[in-house]
């Protein structure tokens, strides 16, 4: 029985591990091919601000950032953030990404800046933030109230980058992709795994 139970945490250990690697291969590689082939020109598919035409940025955002750098900063939450979501469940981490991505994209597209254009996968780093943090207090387990502690303390400071203030950051999808996050904690409560 044991070993059954060993193979089993290893194949989801692995399994996480693949999800991760997996998102951040594509967003790479579409920065690459953006960079070298388009110079940065699909950035243009972001989401436009109450344009009809920049509702496809809603879906295209996440894939697409403004230099390596950019994406750089992102991988860092999706790796470290994301990797706890997937490691809850498969299906967790795919709600709470969808959830980041439509959620965040709309609020970009609904109360952004006019003739802005919005990119980049913060806002999908911002719901594994908000799922995170009130995982604990919706599901009321030990391993989720202690994980909600443990990343309050180490991401906490995350908090402010849902306020507005600084030029060239798209506070509209950091705060509509933490309540995504957020909506979907209290939405998945009490179905760990599924």
């Amino acid at each position: 029985m044991r070993s059954d139970e060993g193979e089993a945490i290893g194949r989801e250990w692995r399994l996480s591990w693949r999800v991760i690697g997996v998102t951040l291969a594509i967003l790479w590689a579409t920065e690459l091919v953006d960079q070298l082939a388009f110079h940065g020109a699909l950035d243009a598919y972001g989401v436009h601000p109450r344009e009809p035409s920049g509702l496809v940025g809603v879906l295209t955002h996440p894939f697409l950032h403004g230099s390596f750098e950019h994406l750089l900063s992102n991988s860092v939450g999706l790796v470290g953030l994301g990797w706890l979501v997937v490691a809850r469940g498969l299906r967790r981490w795919i709600a709470v990404t969808l959830a980041g991505v439509l959620l965040g994209g709309l609020g970009m597209w609904t109360f952004g800046q006019a003739d802005s254009v919005h990119i980049g996968a913060s806002g999908v780093v911002f719901a594994y933030f908000g799922y995170l943090l009130f995982a604990g207090l919706f599901e009321r387990s030990f391993g989720a109230i202690f994980l909600s502690i443990v990343v309050g303390l180490l991401y906490g400071g995350m908090i402010f980058g849902v306020l507005p203030g600084q030029l060239g950051i798209s506070w509209e999808g950091h705060l509509f992709g933490f309540l995504g996050g957020a909506l979907m904690a209290w939405l998945l409560a009490g179905r760990r795994g599924r």
